[in-house]
């Protein structure tokens, strides 16, 4: 793999509650120069980050629903109209836990399919085109059972991603999940690893596990570790 294969893969995150303007500057500087796929920031942030990166290739996401989903359909849908329209170009909302663990999968595809059909037609009204929707199904409170028929309703619903975690959960990312994710969905979704990734050997083994993009506020490490790698070899 070469490092700008791998920087591309790398949402750089910034998802604390203490954070201030200056983290958001560090955070789209360090996207900037490694030419991140993605920093991922509160919606709070998200005119900030837009506006510190309007001259570099990497996109804005933000989080819709964050951490637990139970927010109701009509917050969410609205909480991502404005996001897109403040200059995210990727939601990643969290998926009705609730719902979802209660087996309510009717409520649970319905708001997410009218999250997705808002967001497309936002990103269209805002000139942001294709805008992303990449859904958490936080995997460390579901059985490989309701993992299973998350990702039959994130791909019903015409989401582009399905999210291990939020990173807020018991646990994050493992290559189990990744691996059962990526068998349970078709090529046209694609599966974002996140929660706990901190090294290159962490990256490259949901990478292998078949993740296509990697949620982590190690991203600068990450890069640098490898960077290091590469010159020993």
């Amino acid at each position: 793999m070469y490092a700008e294969e791998l920087a591309k893969t790398i949402d750089h995150t910034l998802l604390r509650a203490d954070a201030l303007p200056a983290d958001v500057e560090r955070l789209c500087a360090e996207a900037a120069e490694h030419h991140f796929a993605a920093v991922c920031v509160f919606p709070h942030w998200v005119r900030y980050a837009r506006r510190l990166l309007a001259t570099s290739d990497v996109k804005v996401c933000t989080v819709i629903g964050f951490p637990f989903g139970a927010d109701g359909m009509s917050a969410k849908i609205v909480s991502a109209e404005e996001a897109v329209a403040l200059g995210a170009d990727e939601i990643d909302v969290v998926i009705c836990l609730p719902g979802l663990l209660s087996g309510d999968f009717t409520y649970v595809r319905k708001e997410l399919a009218g999250m997705v059909r808002s967001v497309r037609l936002a990103g269209v009204n805002n000139g942001r085109g294709l805008v992303l929707v990449k859904t958490i199904i936080e995997t460390c409170y579901l059985s490989n059972k309701l993992k299973k028929m998350a990702c039959r309703i994130v791909e019903d619903a015409g989401a582009d991603f399905v999210k291990t975690s939020t990173g807020f959960g018991t646990a994050g990312a493992t290559v189990h999940d990744v691996e059962l994710l990526r068998d349970s969905l078709s090529d046209r979704v694609a599966v974002k690893a996140s929660g706990g990734i901190r090294t290159y050997d962490d990256v490259e083994r949901m990478i292998n596990a078949g993740a296509a993009r990697i949620g982590t506020s190690a991203g600068a490490e990450i890069m640098r570790e490898f960077l290091a790698l590469e010159q020993v070899g």
